[in-house]
């Protein structure tokens, strides 16, 4: 695999339940059990809104800029034979644009946006739809 097309993060245990997620570039986000930081099952979750939350900022902020711009997800942890999962995903955007021609031409395009971004452009929730595999293994 090219260099250009890898991603990665480097997970490293800080703690007793505390983890540290690093990137090739140095960002880093702490995750683990308890109420001040993010689980694994919320980081994916902010890994998809993140991810279409961007394009769809990209496609209409070319219009105009927003006055407002939210996205949030929402899952439902299951357990079943098959395992843990998440079930019913369910991406809400709320997003305001000013009056005017821009702020027209904006709202006019996010419908498609959302669309686009769905179907087509953030990698992240296409991996979540396509069930991607995953590889493990120890060294």
């Amino acid at each position: 695999m090219s260099d250009q097309k890898l991603r990665s993060v480097t997970l490293r245990r800080t703690e007793e339940g505390r983890f540290v997620a690093t990137n090739p570039h140095g960002a880093a986000v702490e995750l683990g059990t308890g109420d001040d930081v993010f689980s694994p099952v919320e980081l994916l979750l902010a890994g998809i809104a993140g991810c279409t939350g961007m394009d769809v900022a990209a496609i209409t902020a070319r219009r105009a800029e927003p006055e407002s711009f939210e996205v949030s997800i929402t899952a439902r942890k299951e357990r079943d034979d098959a395992g843990n999962h998440l079930a019913d995903l369910e991406v809400v955007f709320r997003v305001s644009f000013p009056a005017g021609e821009a702020g027209d031409a904006a709202r006019e395009v996010l419908p498609e946006a959302v669309t686009r971004s769905h179907t087509r452009l953030c990698t992240v929730s296409q991996t979540v739809e396509r069930a991607t595999p995953i590889t493990v293994r120890i060294e």
